[in-house]
C-alpha cells in the first residue's frame, strides 16, 4: 500500500522532493500540499495534479508522513499547530529544516513520534541531491526505509548514527554547491583576465567542474590521486596547485566549513528552543 505523503511547505526543496516521487511511481493521489504562498500552491498544483492549499492541518490529516520542508525559523508555530490529538496514530515526521534538532521536534510533536532529520542539497533539484538522514528510536525500521525512499527520490542518501554530525553535513555538502559555484566563478573570471572571452571562459569552468566531478565519481581513487595523476612534475598544474597551496587553501576552506558548522549550531539554538 502506497503511502500518503503531506509536504509542509513547497518550495523549492519541497516541490523538488515532490516531484521526484511523481516521477518514481508515486500516485498523485497520494501527495498532499501546504504553503502559505498561494502562488507555490498553484504552481504545484498545475505542474503535478497534486492537491495543494494554505491549510497545513487540511494536507496533514489522515497523513502517513509529514514532510517538513519550511524554514527553520518557522518550524515550532507549524510544528505545534500540526499536533495530533492525544490517542491518534502519529505520522513519521521528516524535517529537512537546517539545524533544528530532533529533541526539538519531539519536545513538539510529542516524545513518541517517530522522526527523521534530513539534510539535502540544492543538486536534488535536478535528482542528484545528497542527503544525510538521522533516525530517533522511534522510528522503526520500516519508517527509516520509507524516509530514505523518500530522499532517493532526488538523489542518494546517508545515514548518521550521531546527530551532532549534522551541523557538520550541513556545512559540508548543505552548503557546498554554492562554494562549487563560487570557484566556478573564480576559473571563470580568472580566464577572463587571460584573455578569454567571458562566455567561453564561464564554458570551460563550467564543463571542466562537471567533468571533473563524474570523473572522480566514476574512479576507484581519491581526489589525491587523481590531482596526482594530472600533476606532471614542473608542468603547468604543478605551478597552479603550489600558488593555490601557498595561499593557504587547505586552511581557508577549514575555516569556512567551521564557519557553517557555527552558524548551524545557532540556528538549532535560535528557532529550536522547546
Amino acid at each position: 500500500m502506497t503511502s500518503t505523503i503531506a509536504f509542509i511547505g513547497v518550495g523549492n526543496m519541497g516541490r523538488a522532493i515532490l516531484g521526484g516521487l511523481l516521477n518514481g511511481g508515486h500516485p498523485a493521489s497520494q501527495l498532499r500540499a501546504a504553503d502559505a504562498d498561494a502562488a507555490a500552491c498553484a504552481r504545484v498544483s498545475r505542474e503535478f495534479g497534486v492537491q495543494a492549499g494554505p491549510d497545513n492541518r487540511a494536507a496533514a490529516a489522515g497523513a502517513e508522513v509529514l514532510v517538513l520542508a519550511v524554514k527553520p525559523q518557522q518550524l515550532k508555530a507549524v510544528a505545534t499547530d500540526l499536533l495530533p490529538p492525544v490517542g491518534t496514530p502519529r505520522p513519521l515526521v521528516l524535517s529537512i529544516a537546517a539545524g533544528i534538532s530532533t529533541a526539538a521536534l519531539g519536545c513538539w510533536f510529542g516524545a513518541d513520534t517517530p522522526i527523521v532529520r534530513s539534510m539535502p542539497n540544492t543538486p536534488a533539484l535536478i535528482g542528484r541531491g545528497t542527503s544525510a538522514l538521522f533516525a530517533t528510536a522511534a522510528t522503526d525500521a520500516a519508517q527509516r526505509a520509507l524516509a530514505a525512499t523518500i530522499m532517493r527520490a532526488v538523489g542518494v542518501v546517508h545515514w548518521l548514527d550521531d546527530e551532532a554530525l549534522m551541523d557538520a553535513v550541513t556545512a559540508l555538502s548543505g552548503s557546498g554547491p554554492a562554494y562549487v559555484f563560487r570557484l566556478i566563478e573564480c576559473l571563470a573570471l580568472g580566464g577572463e583576465q587571460l584573455g578569454l572571452d567571458p562566455a567561453l571562459a564561464r564554458r570551460l569552468a563550467l564543463e571542466t567542474a562537471a567533468g571533473a566531478a563524474e570523473l572522480a565519481l566514476g574512479s576507484a581513487h581519491d581526489p589525491a590521486t587523481l590531482r596526482a595523476q594530472v600533476t606532471s612534475r614542473g608542468g603547468t598544474t604543478e605551478q597552479a596547485l603550489q600558488v593555490l597551496d601557498e595561499g593557504g587553501i587547505e586552511a581557508l576552506f577549514g575555516r569556512a566549513l567551521t564557519a557553517a558548522r557555527d552558524r548551524s549550531r545557532t540556528l538549532s539554538e535560535e528557532f529550536g528552543k522547546a
